[in-house]
């Protein structure tokens, strides 16, 4: 069942992606997918391209993609070194008439509103709620020297 909903997301995203993001399949695997997400302007991430892994489980759609930043970000909400995401961004409300599109729209969102109260990096929240110039200007020096 997921490799069919998988072709038929992939062949909708394709007629019509999203204007921030466009999604390319890994070395043939259809339970491996690569996007290519834009920051989105007026945030520390405006200018540069993310790549973001998607793995999905056989039992996609009823479990949800694991999704994990190939590029690094400077985010509360992102692991530095694995880029691993927040899991109740996409886990908590997870259900299967949720999709792609769904989760590049939930990734572009959490670039827009980063989300301190729930950080996977507390030193990044922290300066976030403290010291919010300085972490907007440290985000956009790691979206120049990581994503650009």
């Amino acid at each position: 069942m997921s490799t069919r909903r998988l072709m038929k997301e992939k062949s909708s995203l394709d007629k019509s992606p999203p204007d921030f993001c466009r999604f390319e399949i890994v070395n043939e695997d259809i339970h491996h997918w690569r996007a290519f997400l834009t920051g989105p302007p007026k945030t520390p991430y405006a200018g540069g391209t993310f790549v973001i892994d998607f793995n999905f489980p056989a039992q996609y759609p009823f479990k949800p993609p694991e999704i994990i930043f190939a590029t690094k970000i400077y985010h509360p909400n992102v692991k530095l070194d694995t880029g691993e995401i927040c899991n109740d961004l996409v886990n908590e409300n997870w259900g299967p008439t949720l999709n792609v599109r769904n989760c590049a729209e939930i990734l572009k969102d959490m670039m827009e509103n980063p989300q301190p109260d729930h950080p996977l990096e507390a030193a990044i929240a922290t300066q976030m709620l403290e010291k919010p110039k300085e972490f907007e200007k440290a985000a956009a020096k790691h979206t120049k020297q990581h994503a650009m």
